[in-house]
């Protein structure tokens, strides 16, 4: 019997079809006979539907009446407790824990967690599986807020303040008291102090005006704002936002709270200054602010107290970082049971993405979903059996796996300055990019081609009409602006010329190594798609840390990212409007200027400045009238091409999930972006290994 190949994309459905319970023919799986149909895709219509399953997660229990009534640990803190090296269980998580149901079963203590990561930089993946300690959380499908590091939170009827009802009694994981002081020591010695923070954060500002912290008693905080401020516990839920968790963000003076106990030590206000210069030099600092930043960094200083469920033990600049339960987690099951079930989780550096992938193939990775490649999903559905993993896919509901930032503030060469801020241009750009190509060739056409929007489900979806609008393949229409505006003439290749006479017009696309989609083989196809229009676009790969300071820099042109969190549009800070200095935030001029008040920057054209209008005015207003401006500010977005969105939608960033077997209360499907922390929306803490 004749045999021939079959496509990935083919490939993918048959193998879709085996996890629906389709018995695929015999022999080997890349090669079938000629006759044999290819299945057909699921219910949705698109490839791969089998694979997503059920949107499923813990509950977090929030009646006492509830609780579990007695508490029991892991049995090396048990032995730790027989000899008198910890307090009873039930002294460590204090009178307030924070209760959690588990998805599937009560799970067994024990084992480790292995991961794959690309190196310090990615500190975001130890965040997201182990570092869930931002003050309130989302539920595991992010419609709800739920308690986290605080027990409860209390909006004023007029929105003018927020009040934080601490845990009684919890600890750092040093043993010391987790309390209001340790909120007030961020608030005034740190997020405030001009040298750690020059320009405070957005999200803590109000119409320009800095919002406000009391200490009320040992286990309350208050927030008070200028005005009011209905949209501030979204903000403390936020993965990109000041006060949502040490994890993440105490290393660049941010998080909402800071142990005070500790930090102190290392803090001009608290230490005499010579006493402080010695201890800056015996570390090998320059400064005070490097010293104090390395010391609240939860990756890298294992001197840190946390109060996350696990605690980093040898630090993420190591080929492996490797992190230990906290014995003063405040997680517990409903059967008093203290979280997390898991001893350890340890993150294995590798060199690049593709040895990564590798070793998830081969099944050396227990949990992995960040840097797993929707190219490999055919290799990793074939190799299912023999690494005794389960791959699921999670799409994300964000409408940019990669899109272009145009940075309008872009000011190093005039010539491309203007064309970068005329309208007429961006969109011809966009008009000269075939999308379905791209979708076909690096999304297995797994995606939905088009603008950055979200997806129709998402409250500030602005309509259809928006995904399609200067977002298709038309090339005659391109040409015919570019011509129009002022870009006619051409040289012998077909490029047009710059008009001020300076030879070719050369626009430079940056992207990044070691990221979640292949971004440079990407800007490669849409180099030589952009041919067809005469733009010649110029595609430089730089490292990741190397495309901040860049961006920072004011150097970007046209700069390759991801939107994922834009699906929540005003807890992202960077995403869609330049709010804020830093993130990957194009524009940094015009976010200077937003930042500062239009103290220091560049003020942004007309149409920006009403957006950046409408997101202020969006923090105090009731939520139906911050969804009716939600959709405007991306409307008017796709409308100016303020970025050039490509595809999304899909699995591709962080959406393709590779689990062991034998790993219990694991969901089908987990919501897929960085406003839960996925896989922190699961709750890790309840993670188990079934004996």
């Amino acid at each position: 019997m004749a045999k021939h190949k079959v496509t990935r994309r083919q490939f993918l459905g048959l193998a879709t079809a085996a996890a629906a319970g389709v018995t695929l023919a015999p022999g080997d799986q890349l090669i079938l006979p000629a006759r044999a149909a290819v299945a057909q895709p699921g219910p949705s219509g698109k490839l791969g539907q089998a694979l997503i399953g059920k949107l499923e997660g813990p509950e977090i229990i929030r009646d006492p009446a509830k609780f579990p009534k007695t508490f029991q640990e892991a049995p090396a803190l048990a032995e730790m407790v027989k000899a008198g090296k910890l307090p009873p269980v039930k002294e460590r998580i204090g009178e307030d824990p924070l209760v959690v149901k588990p998805l599937h079963e009560i799970g067994k203590y024990g084992g480790t967690i292995r991961r794959g990561f690309t190196g310090p930089g990615d500190q975001w993946n130890g965040a997201r599986i182990a570092g869930h300690d931002n003050v309130l959380m989302l539920e595991y499908s992010a419609s709800q807020i739920r308690p986290n590091l605080v027990k409860d939170w209390k909006l004023a009827p007029d929105g003018r303040s927020l009040t934080l009802y601490l845990r009684r009694g919890m600890k750092w994981s040093d043993g010391a008291p987790f309390t209001a002081d340790d909120f007030l020591f961020w608030f005034e010695d740190i997020v405030t102090n001009k040298e750690l923070k020059p320009v405070p954060p957005s999200d803590l500002t109000y119409e320009g005006k800095l919002v406000s912290m009391e200490k009320v008693d040992t286990y309350t905080v208050r927030y008070t704002f200028p005005g009011p401020h209905y949209f501030f516990p979204y903000l403390l839920t936020a993965a990109s936002a000041p006060g949502s968790g040490q994890a993440q963000y105490g290393r660049t003076f941010e998080g909402g709270y800071a142990p005070k106990h500790y930090l102190k030590q290392f803090h001009p206000k608290y230490v005499p200054r010579e006493e402080l210069e010695t201890k800056i030099r015996e570390a090998k600092f320059d400064n005070w602010v490097k010293h104090f930043a390395f010391k609240s960094d939860w990756a890298l200083n294992v001197d840190l107290p946390v109060v996350s469920a696990w605690k980093t033990v040898i630090p993420a600049h190591r080929t492996t970082w490797v992190l230990e339960r906290n014995p003063y987690s405040i997680w517990v099951d409903t059967e008093g049971n203290q979280l997390p079930y898991i001893d350890k989780i340890v993150l294995t550096m590798a060199q690049n993405l593709e040895v990564l992938n590798l070793r998830v193939i081969a099944g050396e990775c227990d949990y992995q979903d960040r840097h797993v490649d929707l190219g490999k999903l055919p290799v990793l559905l074939e190799n299912q059996a023999k690494g005794d993993y389960t791959v699921r896919l999670d799409p994300g509901d964000f409408g940019g796996d990669m899109y272009l930032k145009v940075n309008l503030s872009y000011d190093k060469d005039p010539e491309i300055a203007k064309w970068l801020g005329n309208a007429d241009f961006r969109r011809a750009l966009s008009l000269g990019i075939d999308r379905d190509q791209l979708n076909e060739g690096f999304w297995l056409g797994l995606g939905t081609p088009g603008s950055p929007i979200p997806s129709p489900a998402n409250p500030y979806f602005p309509g259809e009409e928006y995904r399609k609008l200067w977002h298709t393949h038309d090339p005659g229409k391109a040409n015919e602006m570019l011509d129009r505006i002022g870009l006619a003439k051409k040289d012998a290749e077909g490029y047009r010329l710059r008009a001020d006479g300076q030879g070719r017009l050369r626009v430079e696309l940056m992207t990044m190594s070691g990221v979640f989609m292949p971004m440079t083989q990407v800007g490669e196809m849409i180099r030589q798609q952009l041919k067809t229009i005469g733009v010649e676009l110029v595609v430089k790969e730089v490292e990741r840390s190397l495309a901040n300071t860049r961006v920072l820099a004011n150097e970007s042109q046209l700069f390759a990212f991801s939107n994922d969190t834009s699906e929540s549009l005003f807890t992202t800070q960077h995403q869609v409007l330049p709010v804020v200095l830093g993130g990957f935030s194009a524009n940094t001029l015009h976010a200077l200027w937003y930042s500062t008040n239009g103290a220091r920057g560049k003020e942004p054209p007309e149409r920006l400045r009403e957006a950046l209008a409408m997101w202020r005015k969006a923090f105090g207003v009731p939520e139906a009238e911050r969804v009716e401006l939600g959709k405007k500010i991306w409307a008017m977005s796709v409308e100016e091409v303020w970025h050039i969105g490509l595809v999304g939608l899909s699995p591709a960033n962080s959406g393709v999930r590779v689990v062991k077997n034998n790993l219990g209360n694991t969901p089908e499907r987990q919501y897929n972006s960085n406003i839960v922390r996925a896989p922190g929306g699961s709750i890790p803490e309840q993670f188990y290994w079934r004996k």
